[in-house]
């Protein structure tokens, strides 16, 4: 589960930041409609409407899709946005997370309260108010080929607005009772949506979906990388490594941020080893292995593609991606292909690659923890070798998810599949590029959650003396939560445990207070 600490009301309509979006989808931050933003969305509903008479507007008084070259006659128009919610809400596989749907329906009622999709208030109002409430849609993670927006999961979303679908309540992210559509909205206080033209297609023509879930793995992959740097060198330790390749005189010949920025992490984390000391001098090995040594290398570029992807999202989180757009001062109605999440697939394959790679050097370093050289620790970290087998499978676990991760990492970006009669004929499969994130970063935090156990449990082998003075907090703080048998026992818990402080950013919190 995913923590923060902010506390306010996000004004609906304004700029985005990432954090801002972490805030809402974890519960932490309200919304609502301020007047700005209403005064916008007022004076864009009233040009749309002068607009459609007498005239054919794409989704407004015309079919969808292949079908956009059938004039709709004016008494079927709110029947024409129903129809559309409920034949695009045709989604599969489980369903999105409560944090992935609080940002989905954030992100859809922040755009749409810029002002360009020519909606009422009152449909951003509602979303509010069941995001207020946590009284939420049950949204199909399944059936986006982002393009078009996310038809299916944001269709499945609009329902709940007009009082059909499923729901849910929470009362945290893992409990919650599911109720009707009807009983959602009545608990909110709200009445189902009656739809006016261009309604339900402003509610679904977006990337909202593939928006959601890749910014909540934003979030983690943060955490994940920054547990990663405390892995890499509580590995170094445990084997009697040494920094010296982390020297600032050999980082600075090749000058890349992310590259500094690690080995600047790195000396930290391990000045003032008592470890290091012991083995300083007349020690015969003159490099590590590279999963040690080119630690700045490898996670500098890791940290580079994340900032790149960053980037990239919160450009997206403050585009309008709805089609057609109303540009109300320049009198003006515009069709496009802003829904289309083509930048998005390609930024969430960098991070597949990123974070996999992320994971192949933890399991090269778990790897060097348990079948290096046996003068510094024993074979599989087990105390009685034979009797005991330690962490023998813990690593071919950690060997198996690297492998599925090199499997996950193949790109989504580079695919398309032609979609409705060949109109959408081109498609970036941006929602399923952010789904096998999703796995991927489930994969890597558990492989380095791994290693930092094990890292521990080597480090126990030099006691008395201590590593790191960083270090050495931060397996105190370990402590608190997990409790390693001194012999064979199953380490499923423990590694799952470190795997949840890693995602939630309680080890960062330890390596920065």
């Amino acid at each position: 589960m995913i923590r923060t600490q902010r506390r306010q009301k996000f004004p609906l309509g304004n700029p985005l930041r990432h954090t801002d979006l972490i805030s809402v989808a974890c519960g932490r931050t309200h919304v609502y409609l301020p007047e700005t933003s209403r005064h916008r969305m007022l004076r864009s509903l009233k040009f749309l409407r002068n607009s459609a008479a007498g005239r054919s507007l794409y989704g407004v008084n015309t079919g969808f899709g292949d079908l956009s070259l059938k004039r709709i006659p004016s008494h079927q128009l709110a029947q024409l946005q129903i129809n559309l919610l409920r034949s695009h809400a045709c989604g599969a596989g489980p369903p999105l997370s409560k944090e992935e749907t609080r940002a989905l329906m954030f992100l859809r009622a922040n755009e749409l309260a810029r002002g360009f999709s020519g909606v009422r208030p009152t449909i951003v109002e509602s979303l509010a108010g069941l995001l207020n409430r946590d009284l939420l849609p049950v949204v199909p993670s399944r059936g986006s080929v982002g393009a078009s927006g996310d038809l299916a999961p944001l269709a499945h979303m609009a329902l709940l607005l007009i009082g059909e679908g499923e729901a849910r309540r929470y009362k945290n992210s893992s409990d919650f009772t599911s109720l009707s559509a009807k009983e959602a909205l009545k608990k909110a206080h709200l009445k189902p949506l009656e739809l006016e033209p261009k309604e339900g297609l402003a509610l679904i023509n977006g990337t909202q979906g593939m928006q959601a879930c890749g910014a909540l793995g934003l979030f983690r992959a943060q955490n994940i990388l920054s547990a990663a740097h405390l892995a890499a060198a509580m590995s170094l330790e445990a084997v009697k490594g040494t920094p010296t390749a982390y020297d600032p005189l050999l980082q600075n010949l090749k000058p890349h941020p992310g590259q500094i920025r690690v080995a600047r992490l790195l000396r930290a984390y391990l000045s003032q080893s008592e470890i290091r000391r012991s083995h300083l001098q007349n020690d015969p090995r003159i490099q590590d292995p590279y999963s040690l040594r080119c630690v700045p290398q490898v996670h500098g570029a890791v940290m580079e593609a994340l900032g790149v992807a960053r980037k990239i999202l919160e450009t997206e989180m403050n585009s309008i991606t709805d089609n057609p757009v109303v540009f109300p001062a320049r009198k003006q109605i515009l069709s496009g292909g802003n829904f289309h999440g083509q930048i998005l697939a390609m930024a969430y394959d960098l991070l597949a690659i990123a974070f996999t790679t992320l994971g192949n050097i933890s399991e090269r370093r778990l790897f060097q923890l348990v079948s290096g050289d046996p003068r510094i620790l024993p074979p599989f970290l087990a105390k009685n070798s034979g009797l005991e087998s330690g962490w023998m499978i813990a690593q071919v676990c950690a060997a198996a998810l690297a492998s599925e991760n090199k499997i996950l990492s193949h790109p989504a970006s580079t695919d398309s599949i032609p979609t409705s009669g060949n109109k959408e004929d081109f498609v970036s499969m941006g929602m399923t590029a952010a789904l096998k994130l999703k796995q991927i970063l489930d994969h890597t935090s558990t492989i380095l959650s791994t290693e930092i156990l094990a890292a521990a449990q080597g480090i126990q082998f030099h006691r008395p003396l201590r590593p790191g003075k960083k270090i050495e907090k931060a397996l105190k703080n370990l402590q608190r939560f997990i409790s390693l048998s001194p012999g064979d026992a199953s380490l499923t818990a423990p590694i799952a445990r470190t795997a949840q402080l890693i995602e939630e950013g309680t080890l960062s919190t330890w390596l920065s207070n």
